[in-house]
């Protein structure tokens, strides 16, 4: 499935957004905006749950996993095998750097 907006993309349109706030409030927000019927979709597809802030929905609404989110292929990897909230997106999945490359960072 190919993805047409960045998790970028769904922060910005969400920005005047007062947290928590649940799916409801998330896709009328980003309607307002003016936000691409692409971003409109992606919150669509959210766990209609409560979210605390930006990074929660950014977290959890399904995008390019390339997009913009910098995450190095042994995070990605770690991604794959550590599990996240229920519906949330596998490359979204919060995780640490390996201590290989925070060595590398130094």
């Amino acid at each position: 499935m190919t993805h047409k907006t960045s998790a970028r993309d769904v922060v910005n349109a969400i920005k005047d957004v007062d947290f928590p706030a649940g799916k409801d409030d998330l896709v009328q927000a980003a309607g307002r905006s003016g936000a691409s019927q692409d971003v409109v979709k992606a919150l669509r597809g959210i766990p209609a749950e409560q979210y605390a802030n930006r990074e929660e929905v950014a977290r959890s609404v399904r995008v390019d996993p390339d997009s913009d989110l910098g995450t190095s292929p042994a995070q990605q990897a770690e991604q794959a095998r550590a599990g996240g909230r229920r519906g949330q997106s596998q490359h979204l999945r919060e995780v640490p750097k390996p201590p290989v490359e925070e060595e590398l960072d130094r």
